[in-house]
C-alpha cells in the first residue's frame, strides 16, 4: 500500500470519475427499469414488505455516492501491487453484477435468473469491502449500508419469485 501524500491529498476530478463512473452505470440500468415500474413491475405479487417505490430512486442515489466515494478513496491509496490490481477486479465486478441484475429483472423479467445474478453480488460486495479494507477502512465501512440494501433486495427477489411462480 502506498504511503506517497500525493495519494491522500484529496483531488475533485478523480472524485468526480468515479461519481461518473458510478452513477452513469446506474442511470443506464434505470432506462431498464423506470419503464417497468407501472407496468410488469406493478402487476407481480410482492411481500408486505415491499418498500414504496419512491424509495428506491432515493436509497440508490444514496448508495452509488457511498459507493464513489469508497472508490476514490481506495484509489487514492493506489499502488501497482496485484493487491491493488485484485481489488479493482472485484470492484468492476460488482458493478457489473449490479447493473446486470436491473436488465436481467426488469428488463428481461426473469426474476428467477436475477436472484443468482443477486446472491452473485452479495458475495461480491462481500469481498470488495474485505479489499477495499486493505487501502482504506472508511472505503470498506462506506460499502456496508450497500450491502444491507442488497442483502434487504435478495429477499424481496426472493420473495417475488415464489409469490410469482
Amino acid at each position: 500500500m502506498s504511503t506517497n501524500p500525493l495519494h491522500t491529498k484529496f483531488r475533485i476530478f478523480p472524485l468526480l470519475v468515479s461519481v461518473a463512473i458510478t452513477f452513469g452505470i446506474g442511470f443506464v440500468a434505470s432506462l431498464f427499469t423506470r419503464p417497468e415500474i407501472t407496468g410488469w413491475y406493478a402487476a407481480l405479487k410482492k411481500p408486505a414488505f415491499t418498500p414504496p417505490n419512491w424509495l428506491f430512486p432515493v436509497a440508490w442515489t444514496t448508495l452509488y455516492l457511498l459507493i464513489a466515494i469508497a472508490a476514490y478513496l481506495v484509489w487514492q491509496r493506489r499502488d501497482s501491487t496485484s493487491t491493488y490490481k485484485t481489488t479493482i477486479v472485484i470492484y468492476v465486478t460488482q458493478l457489473a453484477l449490479n447493473f446486470s441484475w436491473s436488465i436481467v429483472f426488469f428488463g428481461m423479467h426473469r426474476i428467477l435468473a436475477a436472484l443468482f445474478i443477486i446472491v452473485a453480488l452479495l458475495v461480491s460486495i462481500v469481498l470488495n469491502i474485505g479489499w477495499f479494507a486493505r487501502f482504506s477502512k472508511t472505503a470498506a465501512w462506506l460499502l456496508v449500508p450497500y450491502l444491507m440494501w442488497v442483502l434487504f433486495a435478495a429477499l424481496l427477489n426472493i420473495s417475488i419469485s415464489v409469490l410469482n411462480k
